[in-house]
Formats: structure tokens, sequence, C-alpha cells
């Protein structure tokens, strides 16, 4: 494909490369960057981690059995002493520190506290911690009601052959369990904290993900994200003020009179400038990197990136999004924000376009589940059972280490600035999760990639195979933005969704 910018006329151009050479023609202007440490863009550095770690509250729940001659003395179950309880106390120790050191999730396990009567689960509860797993090995309901917190969350891990076989591997019931039937305000009016898909049968990794879910949940609430130019909610006006009252989420608004005087001083920096150079040489020395439009735009969006990396530090915030990233930025920082945001996405901050707040907040919730960047994306009408997926800032280090081949080309819709066009893999499984607006239901879905077409729409764009009932997705067109991210996470966001009183909705779901 020939060069977008080709038309671009020689006043334009040296009028890009003026701010690439350093600050000759900003002499005088005052910096705010002024000996401030310019930290290296590094593109071989790890991928940001973020979030607070998940504090878990292991707890062996069991009594002891007495022998009584002629007389039935003991229930089920595999653990009737002390010392078997000890025994027990050591697998599950050994089991969570296996898997804490495979997690890529940020996770604290305490040590297991055993319990034998409702006064010692009473006293569980006062502990500092996000999760308790209670393993109800034996006791009466009274006794694994007390170990259920009734204001944090509970995971009920019970064994069948994992380990010594527990009571309550047969005596879970929907007595004590939520279902899918009732409501949240339905099961807590029967004393109902605990919810089906919290029990976990034997199998680790179940556990494993819905720790990572919670984890998820625990770091999505109260996000605190800078919005440029202030929020919206594509068709839907009320969707910043839900991010904020169901969420929590503190969205902090910036001008771009800000912005405008933060360019400003950092054009007149010299050593800013000569690092945007730097790294902009080392960008498109990448791998697989093709650059076709003009290098000074590619210049200038690292100098953007810095000083949005920069003002999401001020706020003590990994997240960013950018509501008029087409024609009000682009003469401010002559060029566009599309490779400044996936950028700041392929070094693992959240950084969005449009500051659509019907989407930001599935796309934080995904990223704190899988632990990768997140395409913000257009959706396009269900046929064939496929879809396209496409916009300008798609992030090309979504598998979180490696760079898929990119073309470096121009923002679509202004043939201007510097625009990422990433080739995803061929057969890559993408999880999607697509928002019904505000109403508080959102859609999921698993995908393939199957072709990098060049479509004259925005430049990241994949064609992708809809696994599931792809017809029940046209009823779903809304013209609206999804997000997806690499692997198969529809169960950790099943799983998150519902803890935060929302309604979820699988199409991919065959079981």
């Amino acid at each position: 494909m020939a060069c977008c910018s080709c038309h671009m006329n020689r006043r334009v151009f040296l009028g890009l490369s003026a701010i690439g050479t350093a600050s000759v023609s900003l002499a005088g202007i005052p910096t705010m960057y002024a000996g401030k440490q310019i930290e290296d863009w590094n593109p071989d550095k790890p991928l940001l981690q973020l979030g607070k770690v998940l504090r878990v509250q292991p707890v062996l729940m069991y009594t002891v059995s007495h022998y009584r001659k002629q007389q039935s003395f003991k229930s089920w179950g595999g653990i009737q002493n002390d010392e078997a309880a000890d025994q027990e106390v050591s697998r599950i120790t050994q089991e969570l520190q296996t898997l804490t050191e495979e997690s890529r999730f940020p996770i604290e396990v305490l040590p297991v506290v055993k319990v034998k009567t409702v006064e010692d689960a009473e006293k569980v509860h006062h502990r500092d911690y996000d999760t308790v797993i209670v393993y109800p090995a034996r006791g009466g309901g009274d006794l694994l009601r007390a170990c259920i917190s009734k204001e944090k969350d509970t995971v009920i891990f019970a064994r069948k052959s994992s380990g010594p076989v527990y009571y309550w591997y047969e005596a879970l019931s929907v007595k004590y369990l939520q279902t899918e039937r009732e409501t949240a305000d339905e099961a807590l009016k029967q004393g109902k904290y605990v919810h089906v898909d919290d029990v976990v049968i034997d199998q680790i990794d179940e556990l494993k993900w819905r720790l990572r879910a919670l984890c998820a949940v625990k770091n999505f609430l109260g996000t605190k994200i800078v919005t440029l130019g202030g929020p919206w909610g594509k068709y839907s006006p009320q969707a910043p003020e839900i991010a904020r009252n169901k969420f929590g989420m503190e969205i902090i608004d910036v001008s771009y009179d800000d912005l405008a005087k933060r360019i400003k001083s950092a054009q007149a920096d010299k050593r800013l400038v000569r690092k945007s150079r730097e790294w902009a040489k080392r960008y498109v020395a990448i791998p697989k990197t093709t650059l076709k439009t003009d290098m000074a735009f590619v210049e200038n969006c690292f100098v953007l990136y810095w000083i949005l990396k920069d003002m999401m530090r001020e706020h003590n915030t990994n997240a960013f999004t950018i509501k008029d990233c087409m024609a009000t930025i682009m003469p401010m920082s002559e060029t566009t924000a599309c490779l400044t945001l996936g950028l700041l996405n392929d070094e693992g901050y959240m950084a969005f376009c449009e500051s659509d707040f019907v989407i930001i907040p599935p796309g934080v919730l995904l990223r704190h589940i899988s632990g990768k960047p997140v395409f913000l994306h257009n959706s396009t009408f269900p046929h064939n059972g496929e879809v396209t997926c496409a916009h300008c800032t798609g992030p090309r280090r979504m598998d979180g280490v490696n760079y898929d081949p990119t073309e470096i080309t121009t923002h679509y819709e202004s043939e201007y600035g510097a625009a990422p066009k990433v080739e995803i893999p061929v057969g890559q499984e993408l999880t999607f999760i697509d928002p019904q607006y505000s109403s508080g239901r959102w859609l999921g879905f698993k995908g393939e990639v199957i072709r990098n077409p060049y479509y004259e729409i925005c430049r990241s764009q994949q064609d992708v195979k809809i696994i599931g009932n792809w017809r029940r997705l046209k009823s779903e067109v809304r013209d609206s933005h999804w997000v997806n991210v690499y692997g198969d996470y529809l169960k950790e966001a099943g799983y998150a969704v519902r803890k935060l009183g929302l309604t979820w909705d699988n199409i991919s779901d065959t079981g």
C-alpha cells in the first residue's frame, strides 16, 4: 500500500519536523518539565503489573468424632480427628502455595485457620482479608454459615477425590446456596451469602480462575482514570454517572487548555524532544514494523506519550482516556493520539480512545482479569458467523510479551498522524465483551481471528469467526464499542460480572 501521507505539502512537513529538531522556534517558553526525570522508553521492559494484592484467608472447618459403641458416631468424611485436620492443613497450604506461584495476578494467601466452633468462625471475620476460602470437611449447618462471610467474598472448596472426602461434598445444597433462579436480594432474605457458582469440587484450576476474577473485581472497583476533554457514553449519556455511582470510578477531568500548555512545555524541552526522536527510531526498528507515514508524526507521538504518562503519574493512576482524539488533539500535538494510546497499552497501562464510559468499565475489568492489554474497537454487523473488529488504536503487544507485525500508517479518517495497523495472528482466540449500553447487561463471546484485511475502515482490523450462537449476536447490534483480549476469559468475566450485580449473557456457552 502506498504511503497515505504522500500528498502532504512541504510547509506542513517542515512544521512537523521543527518539533522533532529540538526547540529553536520555541525558545523562551517556560517548561514545566525542567528537572523532571525522563525515564527511557524500553520496548523490552516487562508489561506493567497493575493492581492491589488479593488477600485470601483459607479456613478448614471440621469437628472431632468420638467413638460410641454400637452407635452411629460419625458422618461422612475423611477428617475425623485433629491429626487428620493437621495433615489437611498441610495439604491445603501446599496447594495454595503452588497456586500462588503459578498465578499471573497479585495474590497473598494467609495461613490456614482451623475452625471447630461457631465462635472460632466468627473470629476469622475480624481478620484483614478480601476473600475467604472455606474447606468444609465436617460440621453442621450453623458452623458452615458462621464460616461464610456476610460482607466479603466466599468460595467453598470441597473434596471428593483430591484428598480425604468431605462431608459437605454431599451436604451442600440450595438450602445454603443462591441459585440461578434467585436474585441476590431474594437469596439474602433467606440468609444465603454464597452462590452455587462459588462452589468448587477438587479442581484447583477452578479455584484459581475464581480468585483471578475476584482479584480483578477488587482492582476494578474504585478505578481512578484521567479523562482528557471530559467523559461521555456512546448512545448512553448517563454512562459516566453510572460508572461513578455503581463502580466507584473516580473520573479526573483534565482540560485541553491544560494539555496545550503541557505540549508547549514539552516541545520546549530539548531533553524530551531528543529522547522522543531516539525512542521513535527504536520503535520503528522493532522486528516486523513497517513505517508508512512520516517519521515526524511518530516522534511527536512519543512526546505525547510522555506527557500523558506524566499526567497519569501526577494523578496516581494507570488509566487514561481521551475524548476528542481526532480534530482537537491534532493541531496541538501535530500528530494523532492513535499510536500514543497503543504505546501506553503495550507498556501495560490502560489507555482508551473516545472517553466512552459504556465500554471503559468492561475494558478495565478485562484488563485486570487477563493481565494483558485490551483492544477497544468498533462493532460491525454479524454475518455468516463472523464480524470485523476495527479501530486505529490497536495495541500490538496483546499477549503481554511479543509485538505483533504492525504497519505504522496514518489515522484513517484524517489521513494524518501515526496509527498502527496491527496484524493479529490468524487462529488467535479472543474474548469479547459487548455491554448493552448502561442497562447493566453485559454480553460475552469467544472469537477466532480468520484474516487481517485492508478495508477502507480504521487501521487495525480483523475478521473474526464467532464461536457460539452467532445469530444471537445479530440481535445485539448497537453500533457500539466492544473490547477484546487474547485468550479465553469468559468464565472469569461472567463470574466477576455477577459479583458486580450485573447480568451476564454468554453466547459462546454450550455447557
